[in-house]
């Protein structure tokens, strides 16, 4: 008896070119998971002393399929994410947080770095108040700056940015103690008082196994910041904070303060079908 074809599965790399404006919202976000899926396997598997086949094996499948998926397939897809038909870009929620504190006011243009900048032109419209510096790891245009946020020199940015953007940039992280490098860097490179704004996919805090909104918040405070704004929805996608940065000059260095172990190890808060999303310090 002749044996039936079988129907080749399409791998999820086979995804429709971004390039087109019809690429749909679930062939969107599964190219974004995929990618940090890829992204945090390569970094574990990169710290391992790979002895066997088997493991050699699974980086070498991992890396060959990053490089088919591709960052710029990944930045593209993140970019229609943002378009004004399905949502618009997180940067209108802080310029109105930032317009309602009236800081659009000020005498003189704030200094913002856009970390993940996926656009060069987020903060046009706000030109006459804001100096944006957009910055990525893998620019796709001439005016993106091309570094890697965790590489710039510590005081040449020291207390260098009125405000710094972290949109859909932590969960993009490998690893948790760079998460959590980024945000103490962060601290370092604000003034006095200036502000950052922080957005991750919602399921970062409200379904994860080792953070949820309460632990984040106690991080951000050990690290120096304020939360000055919230905004979520239980049935939404994303969770948007504004911190503003609070030197208690009754404290000593940070840098010399013992960082609590709820803060340096994974400690489980939650049971059942979770995701590991975590920062530690």
């Amino acid at each position: 008896m002749p044996k039936t074809a079988r129907k080749r599965k399409t791998p999820i790399t086979n995804i429709p070119s971004a390039s087109t404006s019809s690429c749909k919202p679930e062939s969107t976000r599964a190219v974004i998971r995929r990618f940090h899926v890829l992204l945090k396997r390569q970094a574990q598997l990169k710290k391992l002393v790979v002895h066997d086949l088997a493991q050699r094996t699974e980086l070498a499948n991992v890396e060959g399929e990053i490089e088919e998926l591709g960052l710029e397939n990944y930045q593209k897809m993140s970019a229609i994410g943002q378009r004004s038909d399905r949502g618009g870009g997180s940067e209108k929620i802080l310029i109105r947080w930032l317009k309602d504190k009236e800081m659009h006011k000020t005498e003189r243009k704030l200094k913002l770095l856009e970390v993940g900048a996926l656009k060069p032109d987020n903060y046009d419209d706000c030109s006459t108040w804001i100096e944006a510096t957009p910055m990525d790891l893998n620019s796709r245009h001439p005016s993106i700056l091309e570094q890697d946020f965790l590489l710039l020199d510590e005081e040449m940015n020291r207390e260098k940015w009125d405000l710094i953007s972290l949109s859909l940039v932590l969960n993009f992280v490998p690893e948790p103690p760079d998460r959590g490098r980024m945000l103490r860097l962060s601290n370092i490179f604000l003034v006095e008082d200036g502000h950052l704004f922080v957005a991750l996919p919602l399921p970062c805090l409200a379904n994860s196994r080792y953070l949820d909104f309460d632990l984040f918040t106690s991080l951000m405070t050990f690290l120096g910041f304020t939360e000055l704004q919230r905004r979520w929805r239980k049935d939404g996608k994303m969770v948007y904070y504004l911190f503003q940065k609070k030197t208690d000059v009754k404290t000593p260095s940070r840098e010399r303060l013992v960082v609590p172990e709820r803060f340096t190890k994974k400690i489980t808060l939650r049971q059942g079908n979770r995701n590991n999303f975590s920062i530690l310090l």
